[in-house]
């Protein structure tokens, strides 16, 4: 049986020779000075099938190959905030094997239910570049609906259907804390409403507070947003959280068109507090951002939904701050 780290067939590995190309060109290099941070929905992030090229009746159809392009990726990146990760790990943990022991990793258990759909939140970083700086919580909304981050009664059955996940990291002399989360899809966008009100007041309740834990509050990940300046945009940016100004515009999955102005989804986001209460609140400093469009660098023969269960139906979205 093939494994990730071996030598990749021939066809293979042009595949990646492409890819990297292309991420050499679009993503930043890493330096002294900045951080690179992204988030990535890897669509149904769970099993494996260990063959270079899977075949008709393997399930899944993720195979070393794309494994293998998933791993080169993420490996571009200092933290990766990753959504769908299942409960079975083992192409994560191929993924690691190639990415190598100065990678670490820190997940939820997984959410079960309908609505859970199995999944985990994960982070992936390199630790030559981050460190666990010691906080690792979920954010749990407290049962008194009257506080500042209640909505209706019941309006998401008092917690987030997918918990949202925090950890503070340290690179140099900054400490910053990544939240990341999937949102609920539901039949209709205002089933996302009341969750991305309550994930707003959250997180603007927190950055208020005065602790050590308060400082570069970033928020990333999924949260199946329609369209700028939909009613979910306006609930997600309604306490102050300013998304990276690099992704207006940028196509957020494989089913979008190339290069439009006008995507038809504004899913994934990566968003921070300018300020709270007056004071500067990101103390990192933004210089850019972008996605990484993979389509007709890997896997090029295959459709857009045969490459969405290869890879991703989403495209990783990153940043990059100077410190």
């Amino acid at each position: 049986m093939p494994h990730i780290t071996d030598t990749p067939p021939p066809d293979v590995a042009q595949d990646i020779a492409t890819l990297t190309d292309a991420l050499d060109a679009q993503i930043p290099p890493r330096l002294p000075d900045n951080i690179l941070v992204a988030t990535w929905n890897i669509r149904a992030f769970g099993n494996l099938t260990r063959k270079w090229a899977s075949e008709d009746g393997d399930s899944p159809r993720r195979d070393l190959h794309s494994a293998l392009a998933i791993g080169r990726i993420l490996e571009r990146f200092d933290v990766v905030a990753v959504q769908e990760v299942k409960a079975n790990l083992r192409a994560l943990r191929d993924v690691l094997k190639l990415l190598g022991d100065r990678w670490s990793f820190a997940l939820t258990d997984v959410t079960y239910g309908d609505a859970g759909n199995g999944e985990r939140l994960a982070y992936l970083f390199n630790t030559e570049r981050v460190q666990l700086s010691g906080l690792a919580c979920e954010l749990v909304v407290p049962e008194d609906l009257e506080t500042p981050y209640s909505t209706p009664a019941n309006a998401f059955q008092r917690q987030f259907v997918r918990t949202p996940y925090a950890v503070s990291f340290r690179a140099g002399r900054h400490t910053f804390v990544l939240v990341t989360l999937h949102v609920i899809f539901g039949d209709r966008g205002a089933d996302r409403q009341d969750e991305l009100t309550a994930i707003a007041k959250w997180l603007r309740g927190w950055a208020e507070q005065e602790d050590d834990y308060g400082h570069n509050l970033i928020c990333l990940g999924d949260f199946n947003i329609d369209r700028m300046g939909d009613p979910q945009f306006t609930a997600f940016t309604s306490t102050g959280l300013t998304p990276a100004p690099a992704h207006e515009g940028l196509p957020r999955t494989v089913f979008d068109k190339p290069n439009e102005t006008d995507p038809t989804s504004f899913f994934d986001q990566i968003a921070w507090f300018r300020t709270v209460s007056g004071k500067p609140y990101l103390t990192l400093d933004y210089r850019t951002g972008g996605n990484f469009d993979f389509r007709g660098l890997v896997l090029s023969h295959l459709t857009n939904q045969q490459l969405s269960w290869r890879i991703s139906d989403h495209f990783p979205l990153w940043v990059e701050f100077g410190r």
